[in-house]
This record gives C-alpha cells, structure tokens and sequence, in this order.
C-alpha cells in the first residue's frame, strides 16, 4: 500500500475537527487499507508501532529528526530550526525545506506504509553506541524517497506529534461502518479492545473475520485488561445518595495500581497506564506464585511502600525510588513494599468481568493467601452514613487516602468510569473538593537554592473535545530540593525546541516541554482568569478558569498518561460546586 495514500489522508484530517468529518476519512482509509496490514495503519495512526504494554518506543528527538532533514535536503540544521522556529511545527518545516530541496535523488522508489512500519520497527529496537547514527541514516533513507508530504507526516509519526483530533472511539467507528456496516457495533469493539489494549488487534480481526471474530474476543494472559476507574464523591452523605442502602467499602491504599498476570511461575506486572512495570517490582514476581492457588489468574492489586519495623503505610511518593534505570536492586531492598489485593478479572481459562463485586472478592479471598508481604485490602459491607464515616477514618488512621466505594451486585467495567465505583478522599471534603492531576507544560528558571533548577512550573489540564492541554496555573510552592531534583532529570527528556502544537498557553515559558508529565495539585480555589486557557468562554466570554494559591503535594504521577489527567470539565463541575458552597454559606 502507497504511503502516500496515508499521508492523504492524514492531511485530511488534520484540516477538519467535525467528528463525523473525521470518521468519514478514516472509513475511506480502511476501505482502501489492504486487510493484512490494518493493524498497521491503525498503530500508525495512533502515532505508535506496537500497543503501549509492549513498550516498544521509537525515541526519535527532534535534534536527531532535525539532522536527518538536513542530510536528505542538503540544507543547514541551523537554517532548518529556523522554519521549524516560523511554523511552529517540524513536520510542516520539512514540508517547507523538502520543496526548496538542492540536492538532486536520481533513484526515488515509492515509498510503502509496510516499508515504513517495518524501518520504524528497525528504528525502536536500535540500542548502543551506534544507534543514533542508525537512526538518523534509517530516517534520511525514507525522507530521501518521500514527497514533501509525506515527509512531513514520516516525521509527526516519529516525533508522536501527529495531532488529528482523532480518540480511539473514532477508530472503533470507523472500524464498525468499515467492517460491519453500521456504526452501531461499536459496542462489541470496545470490549474487544477493553480486554485485549490493543486496537490493532482489534482492526485485524474484525477486517479478517469480521463482526463474529470481534464477539468471539477473549481475554489472553499477559495482555493487561484496561482498568476500571471510579468517579469521586465529596462526602459520606453524597455516597449514600448515589450507592444506595448497602455497598462495599475498600481502604483507597496510596501506591501504584498493579494488575497482576499470572502462569504457573510467570508473573508479569501493569501499571494503571498499561506499561509493563515488572522490572521495578522483583519482590512481587518471586513471592506471588506461593501465594496464589491458580494456575492462570489476572488480579488488581496496589504496590504501597511500608515501614519496615512497624508495618505502617508510607506515602506513593516512596515507591517513586524504585522507578530508576539503575540500581534497582538495591532500591527494593530500601523500599519495602507490601502488595495488596482487591479485584480478581480472569481465574484458570474464565473471565470473571461479568460476575458481580460480591463473587469476585469472594473468589480473591480464596486464591490469595495473605501473608506478610501479600494482604487483601481491608473491606467492609456498609449500611449508613455513620458506618462509612467510622470506615473512613479507620483508613485515614491506617496511613490510606480514604475510601473506594463499590456496588456489591455490578461487573467489572473494563475501561470504563462509573457510578459503580466511587472515591472517597480526606482532601474532597474541602471547598475546592479535590487535589488535581495537572501536565507539566512548561518551566521558569529558579533563583537563590533553585538556580540551576526550574523553581516553577507551567500547568495544564486536558481539553477533550480539542485534544489539548490549556494552562491552569502556575505553582512553585510544595517543592523539597529533593523533588526538585527528581522533576528537573525527568523533565531534562521532554525539553522541547518549539511549544508542544497541543499546548494551548498565552503565557510564555522559559522552557517548554512535552506534555508527558502528571502531577497532584492542591489549591485554595478555583477563579476566573483572562490570561489561563483552562475552559475558555465556558463561564465568561474571553476568560478561563485558574487555580488559586496551587501546591504540590508531592505526588509525580508518572503511572498516568497526559490524557488521563484532570479535564476542563471536571474542573468547571469543582468551580460550580465551590460556588453552590458559598451561596449556600451566603444564607445561613
């Protein structure tokens, strides 16, 4: 299959942000998309060459794509970084220098989607002392053989700056009407993909067996189910309100969710964003298999960091010393960890997603066997509002966040957030009624202890509806010079030449970065703001909305995706609610 007809299409959908504009386009594709390599194009279009738990990442910097463009095109990298600095993209940049392209190619080949994919593929699995220079002669290869067009989308796809407004449930439309007909059995793709977290698998089978193979989708071990996720609540009262007369309550412990894949003696461990995270938890891979009685078994479970003498609960940030690249070892040894369990999905050859809370924990309680190092999260059955007041605090004494709530008669939702679960937090029952999970966008140099550091950093939350990240606050309090420290080396891999095109800020940066990083937030409350972007025009025309007096609170959250952090609505629904506590105050 031509690239070029991928690059058509690409360049379609970047030109429209109508939904229906964007499905049509993606149907055209698959229509002309040989089915064999489907779930290339669907990789592709997720700017990615594997689905994320295979960890297979490109890492392409643009300093490196900058040297490829200019030893296809014969121009200087300086005179390139300058029409990268014009357009703000460097995609469109390549486009720009590729057409003013001196150097003459004599032996131009058309160049295919499957050569493409499998040079990307040769690409992520360079290693060594080499592999810069590999990769940057694998890209000029291709660029050398591209159209300006093309060219421009060869390099969004490496640098994962390919912005088409395009969400995975558009795919999953696209793929229905391709494939089926009707946009109608998007259902039965979803669930596909909810077991499976990989949409290029879903492509193939539904191109290559259709709607049958796609219904006969079944959960395999050491592929991660995406998790469920649960809405919050502020107090007991409202939990009542929404849970009815009699639910479970869970300690909501403060570690990394990990969901636990099980063989015999092999153990593979996911985090919360599907990334294999095995390497940082030996502990568990060697004491599971003793204590679990199943042969094949998919459990959730929370990784928190301990006191070693007195059992105590430590805070998450603990458990952020063993995500080095080094040493790893000796970092286990210093941070003990204990492994809670809460959730049971698949057990010996059977899904467990549709059976309700009640049998799942059942069947937990009696494949896991606790000890020392492996618990079951604590869990009662509550009946008042005074039962999960009394729970609650319980949590909050044992060192836990506060509490989940979970409705004993409903399935597990892959992928799904709901009323079947809720969250109870000590922090929601003030008047701002919820810390905030922000992206990093960008850094101010520190001065005084900071030089040499950022001192404070740009935040942004997610804007769903345009795929972006709008500017919410500033904040520079919060910070110890150890989390100074650790945000400046995670930060030194996301510095940007350009702002981010998804970045949507009025204020400037000493520097910018990719929008990768999540962290919590706290502040006094949430204002109106004509210089933020956070949901622009929504409460007033020509201004949006900031935090005031933010603060960090210690908590990088590098388990979550940039898309999984704190959207603009859920912070209009905190404004809405600060202000109903205060007009309420107004009349007492």
């Amino acid at each position: 299959m031509k690239f070029s007809i991928l690059a058509e299409s690409l360049n379609k959908m970047e030109s429209t942000t109508k939904r229906l504009e964007l499905t049509q386009y993606l149907v055209e594709l698959f229509e002309n998309t040989p089915q064999d390599i489907i779930s290339r194009i669907v990789y592709l279009l997720q700017g990615k060459i594997r689905p994320d738990f295979e960890g297979i990442e490109l890492g392409v910097a643009e300093k490196l794509a900058i040297k490829a463009i200019s030893k296809s095109s014969g121009i200087t990298t300086k005179k390139i970084e300058e029409e990268y600095r014009k357009s703000g993209d460097l995609g469109q940049a390549a486009t720009i220098i590729l057409e003013q392209k001196t150097q003459t190619t004599f032996l131009v080949e058309n160049i295919t989607v499957e050569r493409v994919y499998e040079t990307l593929f040769k690409i992520a699995r360079l290693e060594g002392s080499r592999s810069q220079d590999m990769k940057m002669k694998y890209i000029s290869s291709l660029l050398n053989d591209a159209t300006p067009l093309e060219a421009s989308y060869l390099l969004k796809i490496l640098l994962g700056t390919l912005r088409l407004g395009v969400a995975e449930n558009t795919v999953m439309d696209a793929l229905a009407i391709a494939y089926s007909g009707t946009k109608e059995n998007r259902k039965a793709l979803e669930h596909a993909y909810n077991v499976s977290s990989d949409l290029g698998k879903v492509a193939e089978t539904i191109a290559s067996k259709g709607l049958k193979g796609i219904e006969q989708f079944e959960i395999v071990l050491f592929n991660p189910i995406r998790p469920m996720l649960a809405d919050r609540v502020k107090s007991e009262e409202e939990s009542i309100e929404k849970m009815g007369i009699e639910f479970a309550a869970e300690y909501k412990l403060d570690g990394e969710r990990v969901q636990v894949h099980v063989d015999g003696k092999k153990v593979v461990l996911f985090s919360r964003s599907l990334e294999n995270i095995s390497k940082y938890y030996p502990d568990i891979i060697e004491n599971i298999p003793q204590a679990v009685e199943a042969d094949q078994v998919i459990l959730e479970a929370e990784a928190v960091a301990i006191n070693e003498n007195s059992g105590e609960f430590l805070p998450f940030q603990e458990l952020m010393h063993r995500r080095r690249k080094y040493k790893i070892e000796k970092a286990v040894t210093q941070y003990p960890i204990t492994v809670n369990f809460f959730d049971v999905l698949y057990c010996n050859g059977k899904s467990y997603l549709d059976k309700d809370y009640i049998g799942r924990r059942r069947l937990l309680e009696k494949i896991v066997k606790e000890d020392n190092f492996v618990k079951h999260v604590p869990m009662t059955i509550v009946k008042s509002q005074n039962e999960v007041e009394d729970f609650l605090e319980n949590s909050i004494n044992s060192g836990c966040e506060g509490l989940m709530l979970k409705m004993t008669d409903k399935p597990y939702q892959a992928g799904s957030r709901g009323n079947y679960w809720l969250k109870l937090k000590r922090e929601y029952r003030n008047e701002l009624g919820d810390s905030l999970d922000l992206v990093v966008i960008g850094a101010y140099f520190g001065k005084g202890r900071r030089t040499g550091r950022y001192g404070t950093l740009l935040l942004a939350s997610y804007d769903e509806d345009t795929d972006t990240f709008t500017s919410i606050c500033k904040v520079g309090t919060g910070f110890t010079d150890e989390y100074l420290d650790q945000l400046y080396q995670i930060l030194s891999d996301k510095v940007t030449i350009k702002k981010n095109p998804r970045i949507n800020s009025e204020m400037e940066a000493n520097v910018w970065f990719e929008p990768e990083l999540v962290i919590e937030v706290v502040a006094s409350e949430i204002t109106l703001s004509p210089i933020h972007k956070a949901a622009r025009d929504v409460m007033r025309k020509d201004t949006g909305l900031a935090l005031r007096f933010p603060k960090f609170t210690g908590k990088i959250r590098v388990e979550k995706f940039a898309e999984d952090a704190s959207t603009n609505e859920e912070v209009i629904t905190l404004y809405k609610g600060q202000k109903k506590i205060a007009h309420d105050k107004s009349l007492m």
